[in-house]
């Protein structure tokens, strides 16, 4: 801690009626000249919306002091027994004597008293401080550029005490802020969707349902787990004048039932087989047929209000134009995933009138139909079954080997961390961790063409205080359905870490997206949002001597990767713009290919250069491990600590 032994002054905890808590529970803490670190590793409280590094309480020079706050949780300062300022995470206030601090809104009072010669020092009556050498002559607008200039140095001091991320701050706080993609950037990045309750700059970007069903759609499929058909239809009345609407869905008998007595005359619902127990239909994506084309979305979120509104979700989307009749045979990768993932669906043919077509039967493969060459990301799929032989790749985590092996990435790469983030954790044992770890660190360095290595993962998790305190409440754990049995494994300590979202302003909104990644630094390898947690009956589990991959569930997922193709103008369905030729940067030349960069919002690259993607990840890389106070949310747990909302659980 950066201070001298000057003590120049004390805050005084005090009870509920503001006179000093003589208690002994919470000691007085002096104050120093420089700075003053408070939190849970100075003063002794249990609560977890108390970080260990909670304010800084720094005293200048001059024996002025300010108050910034370190934590993610909002600091109130008040004066004369009235409530000033509430401060948020990075933001700071000058205090005086007498002044109140609440560490959490209308809790841990602390006022602040400075001793007798520094009161006499600031009152108005007496002489100020005297000019150092150059203050003389000095212009006023000088002495407060220097005086910012002294906080900011400060303030990088106290930012390398601390250990933290050494880049600059104004590009991570709030970050999200500047992420604005452009329309032909759109389909190579994802984005977040819409929070309610969070402050507008949190939403930047940030879509809705309504944003995405969208314009003259003539058929479309809705592929998801969870479906709220009252909801839906609230949601995106635009629904209702889509003559042909299939519903692929994951609900039990007696939610189907419930659906039914709501659905229009001119909708579909299949629920596609499950030959595996306990495998689901958990697949979230949406498939928009247009006189002009089709629009693919894949996303994270159940058809229903909270996870549209209150969760941190994420949703890729492009659109793609009807294929010239000399290209009909012509596939790309992307056309292969696509059509392998809706054939296994099997839903009941029906037929369809198009304008220019006529009468046709909608299945899988009339989704061949459309030019899906600039697509920039792969589909990783899985369906249900045993799979041998060439069909082993074709799903789970083997398919995202099989794509990893051959590719080239960049040096940096080699033997990086991985980071495993999702909100439903199966029962795992450390033989299949290897396993699924092996798959993640596929792929080759670009300096030597070897194998980039196993990453140590991690995977980020709420912690029952990050439920608690959310937007929700104990609520919000409804939606992170994972018992102690699957989630207190001694195995799986080391793998813990925080979903800590303060440059996504998505702390208190509880993530429902799936993600994984490797990465360094603020730079991905790569990136995979999908609606897969981690289990083996989501990824799959190899047997028989390796021979064969067992999967219970169907899932989805869009994997991001860097691309040596440029892609000049997307294609839209519902602007007037017309698809262009993509520009393949000639490979002839291994060293000299130009490549797409992948990055996080807190990158110091710009999004602005043609050669950088960037990725609104949505939590903090490198995320901080748990605390040995830090516990992983199990929803069958009790919890008499009231949350938010002054609820306990369940």
């Amino acid at each position: 801690m950066e201070t001298s032994s000057k003590k120049v002054g004390v805050l005084v905890p005090l009870n509920a009626n503001l006179e000093e808590d003589t208690s002994n529970s919470i000691p007085r803490v002096e104050i120093s000249k420089g700075i003053n670190l408070l939190g849970r590793d100075v003063i002794p409280i249990t609560d977890k919306r108390l970080s260990r590094k909670h304010v800084s309480v720094i005293v200048f020079a001059d024996d002025s002091a300010e108050v910034l706050v370190e934590g993610t949780n909002p600091v109130v300062i008040r004066s004369q027994d009235q409530r000033r300022k509430k401060l948020l995470s990075g933001q700071k206030l000058t205090i005086r004597d007498g002044d109140i601090i609440e560490l959490i809104p209308g809790h841990y009072l602390f006022k602040y008293k400075a001793l007798d010669d520094v009161r006499k020092k600031s009152s108005p009556n007496k002489q100020k401080r005297p000019l150092t050498e150059g203050d003389q002559d000095e212009p006023l607008t000088q002495k407060r550029l220097r005086q910012v200039s002294e906080d900011e140095a400060l303030a990088r001091r106290l930012q390398t005490e601390l250990n933290e991320d050494t880049q600059d701050t104004k590009n991570s706080a709030e970050a999200i802020r500047n992420f604005k993609p452009s329309e032909d950037k759109i389909p190579q990045t994802f984005r977040l969707m819409k929070v309610k309750g969070l402050q507008p700059w949190a939403n930047t970007s940030s879509v809705s349902i309504a944003d995405v069903i969208q314009g003259n759609v003539v058929i479309a499929v809705l592929s998801n787990y969870m479906v709220d058909i009252d909801w839906l239809m609230s949601a995106c009345p635009n629904l209702k004048n889509i003559p042909h609407v299939l519903v692929v869905h994951g609900e039990s008998d007696g939610r189907q039932a419930n659906m039914k007595k709501h659905k229009l005359e001119n909708w579909i619902f299949h629920k596609p087989s499950l030959p595996i127990a306990w495998g689901t239909h958990h697949s979230k994506a949406m498939f928009l047929v247009y006189p002009e084309g089709v629009r693919i979305i894949v996303h994270t979120a159940n058809l229903i209000y909270v996870d549209w509104n209150n969760k941190s979700q994420g949703l890729w989307m492009q659109d793609f134009p009807w294929k010239n009749q000399d290209c009909l045979n012509k596939a790309s990768g992307f056309e292969t995933d696509l059509i392998d993932y809706l054939s296994a669906l099997k839903w009941p043919e029906f037929s369809v009138k198009l304008p220019e077509l006529g009468n046709i039967s909608f299945n899988s493969f009339f989704f061949k139909r459309f030019d899906y060459s600039s697509a920039t990301v792969r589909l990783i799929g899985s369906v249900p079954g045993y799979h041998t032989g060439s069909n082993i790749k074709k799903w789970g985590h083997m398919k995202l080997r099989s794509i990893l092996q051959d590719c080239v990435f960049d040096k940096e790469f080699q033997n990086s961390p991985l980071i495993y983030q999702f909100s439903s954790l199966g029962s795992l044992d450390e033989k299949w961790m290897s396993e699924f770890a092996f798959s993640m660190s596929s792929g080759v360095s670009d300096d030597n063409k070897k194998p980039l290595g196993l990453g140590d993962p991690l995977i980020v998790w709420p912690t029952v205080e990050d439920i608690r305190c959310s937007l929700e409440g104990y609520a919000a754990g409804s939606c992170v359905p994972s018992p102690q049995k699957n989630v207190e494994k001694p195995f799986l300590k080391k793998y813990w870490a925080k979903w800590k979202a303060t440059h996504t302003g998505r702390c208190r909104a509880i993530p429902h997206i799936k993600t994984f990644t490797r990465y360094n630094g603020q730079n991905l390898a790569w990136f995979l949002l999908t609606s897969a947690n981690l289990s083996k009956a989501a990824w799959g589990a190899l047997q028989k001597n390796n021979t064969q991959l067992m999967i219970r569930s169907y899932e989805l997922g869009v994997l991001f990767l860097p691309s040596s193709t440029i892609h000049a103008h997307a294609f839209s369905c519902t602007e007037n713009r017309t698809p262009s030729e993509n520009i393949h940067v000639s490979s002839s030349k291994t060293h000299e290919e130009k490549r797409t960069k992948l990055v996080t919002l807190s990158s110091l690259h710009t999004n602005k250069m043609s050669d950088v993607i960037t990725l609104p990840v949505p939590y903090e890389l490198p995320p901080q491990r748990y605390s040995s106070e830090d516990v992983p949310w199990s929803w069958d747990r009790q919890y008499k600590k009231r949350d938010v909302f002054g609820q306990v659980w369940p």
